[in-house]
């Protein structure tokens, strides 16, 4: 070997065929760097800074591996806010549920939506943030390093009932479930070079096996026969609730009635929503956020009245509470917001940004 070749540092060993893998980095003066990540992320969040008064310096990465459908980074940033505005969503056919594994420094905090009654503050790291891609949010970033997965919405819901009540919820590694968890995400991320395909493809999935786990865990959905029950009925409610969105006469007393359930095992099934109650309504908004912009040619009063809302001052409070604008804004903005959605997504591994 020449000598010339000794002196270079060892070359990473290649992975397996079928794992796709890029990297990305941006360090030094923030008017460069950060309008830098800005683009890189702009197929999936819009990146705005932390502060008014700014960062003199900016410096982040991402390292990327694919595996088919399944995608997950290491990712070091610095402090910056990631959003996906409702506009957004409602025009972009995305339902991937992403899981955010805060390993150093603090912890990303959920700002968008409806908070969690049982998210901490500020929780301790290792700690692990589900957000549901099909949901407005709004996350507030710190220094901080992270493995960031995403999982197509069936392969999550095939192992938790109901990816929509993900959203925005957040468990510490602070059980042997959790930090078994933790564990495996960061043994597969180290020896994901040393691994085959189908080997890292099956280590993947069972890490969205314990992820399901540890986030069942947390609502009473798993670890024996009655949580089983629970689950089993939990998913029986909310099918029966996007089954009839557009009924005038659903509400929870139409819901157990028809489904023959006891008021207060589906209140306790439903109290991180608020309620049935609470859980339908924010269905049905949810929808209509939707329909405003996909029927841009019907008339608001008609969608909210489709959707069970017969007061329009009600309905519209409603849905600036819910989203913090008004019904009859997004409405007009959806022509342009239509024009917007030729910029297509190209799944959660950021190919349209040039990841590769």
């Amino acid at each position: 070997m020449p000598l010339s070749r000794l002196l270079l540092p060892p070359e990473r060993p290649a992975l397996a065929p079928g794992i796709v893998h890029s990297n990305f980095s941006v360090q030094g003066d923030a008017r460069f760097s950060f309008l830098a990540w800005q683009e890189r992320m702009s197929p999936v969040y819009d990146i705005r800074p932390a502060s008014t008064d700014g960062e003199q310096t900016f410096d982040a990465s991402l390292f990327r591996y694919s595996i088919d459908d399944l995608t997950f980074f290491d990712m070091r940033t610095a402090p910056n806010v990631a959003e996906r505005s409702l506009g957004r969503v409602s025009t972009e056919n995305v339902r991937d549920v992403s899981f955010s594994v805060f390993l150093e420094g603090a912890p990303a905090r959920f700002l968008g939506g409806k908070q969690r009654p049982d998210a901490p503050h500020m929780p301790s790291v290792p700690s692990i943030l589900a957000v549901d891609m099909d949901q407005p949010c709004t996350i507030r970033s710190f220094q901080s390093r992270m493995l960031l997965f995403f999982v197509p919405r069936a392969v999550v819901e095939a192992a938790f009932p109901d990816a929509a009540s993900l959203h925005g919820r957040l468990v510490e590694a602070n059980t042997p479930l959790t930090r078994l968890l933790v564990a495996h995400l960061v043994t597969l991320n180290r020896q994901i070079v040393g691994l085959g395909k189908e080997e890292a493809a099956q280590s993947f999935r069972t890490a969205v096996e314990l992820l399901a786990a540890a986030f069942s865990r947390q609502v009473g959905l798993s670890g024996n026969a009655r949580a089983a029950v629970r689950a089993a009925v939990y998913g029986q409610v909310r099918r029966y609730v996007e089954a009839n969105l557009h009924d005038p006469g659903l509400s929870p007393e139409s819901v157990l009635q028809s489904l023959r359930l006891s008021r207060a095992s589906v209140y306790r099934l439903f109290a991180h929503e608020g309620g049935l109650a609470a859980y339908i309504r924010s269905r049905r908004l949810r929808t209509a956020a939707d329909e405003l912009v996909r029927f841009p040619h019907l008339q608001v009063q008609d969608i909210a009245a489709g959707l069970g809302f017969n007061n329009a001052s009600s309905f519209t409070r409603a849905f600036r509470r819910a989203y913090g604008i008004a019904p009859q804004d997004l409405h007009g903005y959806a022509p342009l917001l239509r024009r917007d959605e030729a910029r297509p997504y190209q799944h959660a591994s950021w190919r349209a940004a040039g990841v590769r």
